[in-house]
């Protein structure tokens, strides 16, 4: 009954996040449904022999309740003074919220705006805006800025075979809903940015230094990617051949790449109480997360990781999901448009989702391949997560990797040891500078294999196929038919255990 009343909570509350992502739901329907809930506990008190249905479907109803309310809370509105403004050019004071975006031709800046300057007034406004910067604008994390430049509003856009990207809702679930194009900003003021992610940003761009003293390019931008999650400086060429031979959740701290460090970790801490074990785990999460510059998409894979590694340290898979489905649900209470409008939130719960499920029932398929250097468990855990991510990244981008699996197998041998390797490598540049190139070899070697593997799949002749856009209903029908064959599998074993 308890695991009943946990799953009610859970989908009923993510249920009334969703379609109240996409339809305006007032308090006449929340109400209703608060009703109804009350009428199912009446019932359940009457009818002894239905009250656990009763019960169950009670809690649902409120729980999408509280969801629909709390998306309702989180919907965004724009500041009647700017929209009024919107195509001129304005000037406004306020906050550096976020650590700045440097890219190769532009800096692009989150500002939390807090007043508008007309002539020698000021108005009190409250919006959150990005803004673009020539690339060799000077800002940080905190700064109190003065800024001009063209206002306009965020506009979704094409991105391949016919699917549009919704990127007013992206940028919305950051608070941001107004844009600052052909910008000009200057510092008036004290810096005024939270100390532990003004140290944690710091901390990371120390480090970033550091391996760019000892690395060469393209080596140090995949260095960068997985490690800190910062994938800017492979290129855009680079960046593409990742994605045709799916390995471009390698080049971003994914929860994927934190599993793959946390279990090398363990098995190095084989030999310390399990308390010590997980405790050093834990720490190491942190550290990769606050490495990241305490980056949001950092936190959420660093959970999801935890939990992975939880599962197969259990061996307890159904506790896990009960615990991935609780953390996903309070990333949705934190911020509601997590679950809709994020595809890197959705992507990381579907990926950790297969890690749980799936690596196990794979890998007891796959006798044949040897454990030595993890190989087994790469094989299965990469079959598990691409299985699971595979309907919505074709949903998403269209693009149908042929060389994954190979792609994947050969270059995941390598990724958590390229990882160890590079942070050795930022330490040693950061301590040594260009003397430190020795003690960054290893380093070096390791992301030229991964470099390479991706590059002579991504040249193989149809090493990726594109698909055009296809409805959500083919993506709900293939998660359908995913689930509707774990749990036939798991029925099979039920049988076979009963039976021995």
């Amino acid at each position: 009954m308890a695991a009943q009343i946990l799953w009610a909570l859970v989908t009923g509350f993510l249920v009334g996040v969703f379609v109240r992502s996409f339809i305006p739901l007032g308090w006449a329907v929340v109400g209703f449904a608060i009703l109804l809930a009350a009428a199912l506990l009446a019932l359940s008190f009457v009818d002894t022999k239905r009250r656990s249905g009763a019960i169950v479907l009670a809690v649902a109803l409120c729980a999408c309740g509280i969801g629909a309310v709390r998306m309702s809370a989180a919907t965004q509105s724009g500041d009647p003074v700017l929209s009024a403004r919107v195509g001129t050019t304005v000037t406004l004071v306020g906050v550096v919220a976020d650590e700045p975006d440097v890219r190769e031709a532009s800096v692009r800046v989150h500002i939390k705006a807090r007043e508008l300057l007309v002539g020698t007034t000021s108005v009190a406004i409250r919006a959150g805006m990005l803004a673009t910067l020539p690339v060799q604008a000077a800002v940080a994390y905190g700064d109190s800025v003065r800024i001009r430049g063209k206002l306009g509003l965020p506009e979704a856009f094409d991105t391949t075979l016919g699917r549009q990207f919704n990127y007013p809702m992206f940028l919305a679930k950051d608070g941001i809903l107004y844009t600052l194009s052909f910008a000009e900003i200057e510092s008036v003021g004290e810096n005024s940015a939270n100390p532990l992610k003004a140290a944690a940003i710091a901390t990371k761009q120390t480090f970033l230094r550091g391996l760019h003293v000892v690395l060469p390019e393209p080596e140090a931008g995949l260095a960068a990617g997985i490690t800190v999650g910062d994938k800017r400086s492979i290129g855009k060429d680079l960046s593409d051949t990742f994605i045709r031979t799916s390995l471009i959740h390698v080049v971003v701290l994914s929860g994927y790449n934190i599993t793959l460090v946390i279990n090398m970790l363990r098995n190095m801490l084989l030999f310390l109480p399990r308390a010590i074990q997980y405790g050093g785990i834990a720490l190491a999460v942190v550290f990769i997360v606050l490495m990241t510059g305490g980056a949001p998409s950092a936190t959420r894979a660093g959970a999801m990781a935890l939990i992975a590694v939880f599962a197969r340290a259990s061996a307890r898979t159904f506790i896990a999901v009960r615990i991935l489905a609780v953390v996903a649900s309070a990333m949705v209470m934190w911020n509601p448009m997590y679950l809709v409008f994020d595809p890197g939130f959705q992507l990381s719960a579907l990926a950790t989702l297969g890690l749980v499920l799936f690596t196990e029932p794979i890998a007891a398929q796959l006798t044949k391949i040897p454990e030595k250097f993890g190989l087994r468990e790469i094989f299965s855990s990469t079959l598990g997560t691409q299985l699971m991510v595979l309907p919505l990244l074709l949903y998403q981008n269209g693009i149908f990797s042929l060389v994954a699996l190979p792609a994947n197998l050969l270059a995941l041998v390598a990724v958590p040891y390229a990882m160890f390797a590079s942070f050795i490598a930022a330490i040693a540049g950061i301590i040594a500078g260009p003397f430190g190139v020795l003690l960054a070899a290893p380093a070096l070697a390791l992301l030229w294999y991964i470099l390479v593997v991706a590059q002579f799949f991504a040249s193989l002749p149809f090493a990726s196929v594109s698909i055009p856009a296809f409805s959500a209903w083919w993506m709900v029908a293939a998660y359908a038919l995913i689930f509707s064959g774990y749990f036939y599998y798991q029925k099979k074993v039920v049988e076979t255990n009963r039976t021995a």
